[in-house]
């Protein structure tokens, strides 16, 4: 993993969007789109790959040059669009892990029921 966080990163694509004058455009609704549509990229890389080939891809140096390069226009959409949601990532990330602790606990398959989170924090 690279030393570099998602701070560099927020800050980063801050600054190409606004020295492109692309601030504008970045509107929580077409970013969205954009991700959606760069996840269907990288899908369609493995769409039709048997399970051994995709866990493979990486030993394919032009699939693995695809593969991180969809990655990178994943991440750097979802980052983007935390930003304009003013959402922490690594927060909401490790949050979702205890909510999926407390509904998938050790040794067993079946998934204990959450009640819908309340958009603060809770549940």
């Amino acid at each position: 993993m690279s030393q570099r966080d998602l701070v560099d990163l927020r800050d980063a694509l801050r600054a190409f969007a606004a020295a492109r004058d692309w601030d504008s455009y970045h509107t929580p609704k077409n970013l969205v789109m954009a991700l959606s549509a760069e996840v269907g990229e990288l899908t369609d890389l493995f769409q039709w790959l048997t399970a051994e080939e995709a866990r493979d891809a990486m030993k394919d140096p032009d699939l693995a040059w695809n593969v991180r390069d969809e990655l990178a226009d994943v991440m750097h959409y979802l980052t983007r669009l935390a930003d304009k949601l003013d959402v922490d990532l690594v927060e909401a990330a490790f949050a979702k892990i205890e909510r999926n602790e407390r509904r998938f606990p050790t040794g067993s398959l079946v998934p204990v029921p959450l009640e819908k989170s309340t958009g603060n924090g809770e549940g």
